[in-house]
């Protein structure tokens, strides 16, 4: 008998050779019509894996992670089939999973393919889906792997198993087909219902320039064609909602090739869009006890050595910048941490003064490669809206837990109500990765996981994932899409203040070393911006909108009291423009609703009478008359319920 220890800790005894989909019969029949994949002891297999020794099982169904990827690696097979069933001849290299979907890197010679192609492809692929064939692995030695592909010529697949061990290489069989992989399959081709294959690229063999280039096949597959259609409504979408198309919109920002990929130029209603989220920023972090700084955008090679982003970023970043002086190097920074150091170290102090909280909207600069630059989600100059906290071991619990109270006061009136919190903590059995008192380890980590607990944060686990200097809590932030986001990070760092000797005077008259945490609630204002324009759609909370009013006058007739209109509401800091061109009403209003402007106050005669304004509000419509100081009133209403004090949270 073997011991088959399951999730939730429960312990079920089997006959050596049961199979995760034995096992999960014994459960419910339910959750084996379900199952379509399973790891055993952290190792990934197929649900009629023979088990023979005692260890831990999990099931896989299509909701898990590790379900889709098995569902898609399989998926991928399918789609080599079709290939090599359509155009006999081709040579397979590789097709793996991908975080949506899978693609299959394929030479395929003579033969031209091409986006109006993948209709046909798709149609075979449901068709040996149909067939429910199913997946099977079996070892094969090396040299038979070697024979059997250099029968077909296939050198890609050649080059792969010669640097694979002899005893550890596997085949998969389904139908007709055979491909070198390690396994990791549903159990039939049948379960796969829906299939759409996205789009074409080039792609070089094993990301070399240097060699063939192949042609890859994205696609992705779904156990129901409903699915499916929810996912490709989804990514129209996120189409309309991309934030490189939103911002040339709303004219937020641009690129310049003369300025350099990847560095954004802000326009003046992103400008100010930027300077409205560092003031809200500022004002929560001065009331929390922050001081504000300022680093320089360079500094000496030194410093970075000193502080390990040299290693980190040095050799794939910018290249060190050299003066008149021998030996004199500077680098653009890539992080602001050095500069608080030694802002830090700038003065002694004691126990008393601290804890020291040192906050700057700090510009850094990483060369990302040009193929990896996306919009502002990834560039290669970004603003952080960091700050480093030097503590005491005593208050790192509670400035833990502070930081925490301001990053949900950020999500909170910026409308990311959909978040989790992953706790990263190092793996215990690769003491290697990790530098630092095991002590000060284990107090880092209980004080992140007491903190989460006290706070109620949805919070997952993941063991291994820390930093090498120290665990950390990151958010994970789901947009109106349900796309996940890495927003907002809270970091435990006990290496910094060793590497530049960071000191305080404690009770006892002795030097210690302070405690580091770093945090950054937007993380980057660029990435921030991005991914809130995707999550609105480019609607704003009213109080960060450019503009927040449109005064929309019938005719030039009324240009005095329209402008009379947004005097009275500049007065009450309330952002309003006028809009005084020879065009209809309706045109006018068509406009504005395409520039997602909140409210609309039409004024003709009637109003000018009566020092009244007809008010429209954004995708809702005619809200009646009201005169200024009462619509003012309605703004300001609307704006203290979007954003509350941070002392009130």
């Amino acid at each position: 008998m073997i011991r088959i220890t399951l999730p939730d800790g429960s312990v079920k005894e089997f006959e050596a050779g049961v199979t995760p989909m034995d096992v999960a019969k014994s459960i419910s029949e339910g959750l084996a019509r379900n199952v379509i994949s399973a790891s055993f002891n952290k190792e990934t297999l197929e649900t009629t894996t023979p088990l023979t020794e005692d260890g831990n099982l999990i099931l896989y169904t299509w909701k898990d992670d590790e379900g889709k990827k098995a569902f898609w690696h399989s998926s991928a097979h399918i789609l080599a089939q079709a290939l090599e069933e359509l155009y006999p001849g081709i040579k397979l290299t590789i097709g793996p999973a991908i975080e949506n979907g899978f693609y299959y890197d394929v030479d395929f010679g003579d033969h031209p393919v091409s986006e109006k192609d993948l209709p046909a492809i798709e149609k075979k692929m449901l068709e040996i889906a149909r067939g429910k064939h199913e997946f099977s692995m079996r070892e094969t030695s090396k040299a038979d792997a070697l024979t059997y592909y250099k029968e077909q010529n296939n050198e890609y697949k050649v080059e792969l198993i010669e640097n694979l061990e002899d005893g550890t290489i596997t085949f998969c069989d389904h139908d007709t087909f055979t491909d070198l992989c390690r396994g990791g399959h549903i159990p039939n081709t049948g379960i796969v219902k829906a299939v759409k294959l996205m789009s074409i690229a080039g792609a070089y063999w094993r990301g070399d320039e240097n060699n063939t280039q192949l042609t890859r096949i994205y696609g992705i597959s779904f156990p129901k064609q409903k699915e499916l259609k929810e996912y490709l409504h989804l990514l129209e979408e996120a189409k309309k909602r991309d934030h490189r198309k939103l911002g040339k919109e709303l004219e937020l920002f641009t690129f310049s090739q003369k300025v350099g990929q990847g560095l954004p130029l802000w326009l003046p209603k992103g400008a100010a869009l930027r300077e409205r989220l560092e003031n809200f920023l500022k004002k929560a972090q001065k009331k929390a006890g922050y001081e504000m700084v300022v680093s320089p955008h360079i500094g000496q090679k030194e410093l970075y050595v000193t502080s390990g982003h040299y290693a980190k970023y040095g050799e794939d970043s910018f290249q060190p910048i050299k003066t008149p002086s021998e030996d004199e190097e500077f680098l653009l920074k890539p992080m602001n941490c050095p500069h608080h150091c030694e802002i830090y170290k700038s003065k002694p102090w004691s126990y008393k003064d601290l804890p020291k909280r040192f906050a700057e909207f700090g510009t850094v600069y990483r060369y990302e490669q040009s193929g990896e630059l996306h919009g502002l989600t990834r560039v290669r100059g970004f603003t952080q809206d960091d700050a480093h906290i030097f503590c005491t071991p005593d208050q790192l619990d509670q400035e833990f837990k502070n930081v925490i109270d301001l990053v949900l006061y950020v999500f909170g009136s910026l409308g990311f109500e959909n978040f989790t919190a992953q706790v990263s903590l190092r793996d215990p059995e690769k003491p290697e990765k990790y530098i630092g008192d095991l002590e000060n380890w284990d107090k880092a980590e209980n004080a992140i996981i007491n903190a989460a607990k006290e706070k109620g944060l949805n919070y997952v686990v993941e063991t291994g994932e820390a930093a090498f200097y120290g665990p950390k809590l990151d958010f994970m932030v789901k947009d109106a899409l349900g796309r996940s986001w890495q927003l907002g990070t809270i970091q435990v760092d006990y290496t910094l203040p060793e590497r530049f000797d960071l000191n305080y005077k404690g009770s006892d008259n002795e030097q210690h070393r302070p405690i580091m945490i770093h945090r950054a609630p937007f993380g980057s204002l660029e990435r921030f911006i991005a991914i809130l324009l995707e999550h609105t759609g480019g609607n704003f909370p009213l109080w960060l909108m450019p503009e927040q009013v449109a005064i929309l006058s019938l005719s030039e007739k009324y240009e005095k009291y329209a402008q009379k209109v947004l005097n009275l509401l500049e007065n009450n800091e309330i952002r309003a423009l006028v809009d005084n061109r020879s065009e209809t009403i309706g045109k006018k209003i068509r406009e504005s609703e395409m520039n997602k402007i909140p409210y609309m106050l039409i004024v003709g005669e009637q109003e000018a009478t009566d020092g009244t304004v007809s008010v429209r509000k954004h995708s809702e419509g005619d809200l009646g008359i009201m005169t200024v100081e009462e619509f003012s009133e309605l703004i300001n209403k609307e704006i203290e319920n979007n954003i509350v004090d941070f002392n009130n949270v």
